[in-house]
């Protein structure tokens, strides 16, 4: 799809950091409903461990896993690790990035509600 027949599709920045084929990945990773409802729950609670998603969101722990990693290659989730108050060790902690957030916020949110508005209209 090129910019000439499509004149009001934005073209990539020339001096931008990520590739059509980056944002791409992203858009094919939140196309994915596990991957979706983890991005869906970080936005909504802020910083959750592992353990926290997979109990909110009832997924076994290493489908899961595959999928946070999926999130984290894209960046659109980040892993961090850090101590816990009074714990021996790191424990991983994952948060949506500003990425993560703007796809939801102007990607998929914004489908849902053109979607609503629609059949609000001619319902």
């Amino acid at each position: 799809m090129s910019d000439a027949l499509h004149p009001d599709l934005p073209g990539l920045p020339e001096d931008g950091l990520l590739s059509l084929g980056e944002y791409l990945d992203m858009q094919r990773a939140i196309g994915q409903e596990t991957r979706y409802r983890i991005l869906h729950a970080l936005l909504r609670e802020g910083e959750l461990s592992a353990s926290e998603l997979a109990d909110a969101l009832d997924v076994p722990s290493n489908r899961l896993h595959y999928h946070l990693d999926e999130l984290v290659d894209v960046g659109l989730v980040q892993n961090r690790k850090r101590k816990d108050r009074g714990g021996d060790g790191l424990y991983s902690y994952y948060e949506a990035t500003a990425l993560g957030e703007t796809l939801m916020t102007h990607g998929v949110a914004e489908l849902i509600a053109e979607e609503r508005d629609l059949r609000e209209r001619y319902a």
